[in-house]
């Protein structure tokens, strides 16, 4: 069931994006707002299951996670007990930033970041050694030319 959003509430939602850590008052001065009003949809919205929760984003380079890998998995298993064993050693792998079930050639495609060459290959053997998989291949992003967790409002 969608939730009804108004051009306020994407204002405000706008500026959540933008930085999550914004006092009220602020948010609202930007909106064209008051104070009360603006929590009230941020409540609202929250209580929706349009806002999941509240973030910081931190710089992965400048805390040493210098290597970032989009792993391809092709799998030949296709039964719920593989799924289920995959699914697990993934949620288990904090290196996993995310992971999309394809349509197509490719099964699975994961953002792992990492420290370097030898911490995936860490992660990679541990992945293999829990979950059998038909193929992997490993592509390594030489620069981050885009990265955002906003959605187009």
């Amino acid at each position: 069931m969608a939730v009804r959003i108004d051009d306020l509430d994407r204002k405000i939602l706008v500026e959540l994006q933008a930085d999550g850590g914004q006092s009220l008052d602020d948010i609202a001065k930007s909106v064209g707002s008051s104070k009360t009003p603006v929590w009230n949809r941020i409540r609202k919205m929250r209580d929706a299951g349009v806002i999941k929760h509240q973030t910081y984003l931190l710089d992965a380079e400048a805390l040493g996670f210098e290597a970032c890998f989009f792993v391809l998995i092709r799998t030949s298993e296709h039964d719920a007990s593989w799924q289920q064993a995959f699914l697990k050693a993934l949620q288990d792998r904090p290196e996993v930033q995310e992971a999309h079930r394809l349509a197509g050639d490719i099964d699975y495609i994961l953002k792992v970041r990492v420290k370097n060459a030898r911490a995936y290959d860490t992660f990679y053997q541990a992945l293999i050694s829990e979950v059998k998989v038909h193929n992997v291949t490993a592509l390594l992003s030489m620069e981050e030319i885009k990265s955002t967790t906003s959605l187009p409002l």
